[in-house]
């Protein structure tokens, strides 16, 4: 069975958006364990300007902004690239294979995070809705100006 163009066109933005919110989601839980210790404490505590504690606010600040999908296209890139030291630095050094490593996660998200650097927020975006406001306040008419019509210019434009 083949999906039409249309159908696809309809729910790529849509299915992006679920996917942002459910990375973003589960990615923020990771910062919320290390930087507030739930839904469960770590198995130390977590030094705040320590290389563990900026990873934990990067993923738990980072997150919450993909959540919403603010800024998300340099937050996603930020956070792909720090998903790739945490692969090279933390699981790389214990063997070749991600999941011998236990490097699978870090390595997903560094993808995951470097897709939405590129394709955007998908639906359901704070992005998208400021997008829509700015191109609304351009298209806004201004002045004496605005009240012409279509027929107004291109009667102006045959006009001897």
């Amino acid at each position: 069975m083949r999906l039409s163009d249309s159908f696809i066109a309809a729910w790529q933005p849509r299915v992006l958006g679920l996917l942002r919110l459910a990375a973003a989601f589960l990615f923020m839980t990771h910062g919320l364990q290390k930087i507030f210790g739930f839904p469960t404490p770590r198995a130390s505590e977590t030094i705040l300007f320590s290389l563990s504690g900026i990873a934990g606010l990067m993923e738990l600040i980072g997150g919450a902004l993909l959540l919403v999908g603010l800024f998300t296209r340099p937050v996603a890139f930020l956070l792909s690239g720090q998903m790739a030291v945490a692969y090279f630095y933390a699981h790389a050094p214990q063997g070749f294979w991600p999941l011998l490593n236990r490097g699978e996660l870090a390595a997903v998200y560094s993808f995951v995070f470097l897709y939405f650097a590129v394709a955007g927020p998908g639906a359901w975006s704070l992005d998208g809705v400021l997008r829509s406001r700015a191109s609304t306040v351009s298209n806004a008419p201004l002045g004496r100006d605005a009240v012409r019509t279509r027929n107004d210019y291109v009667a102006r434009r045959t006009a001897p």
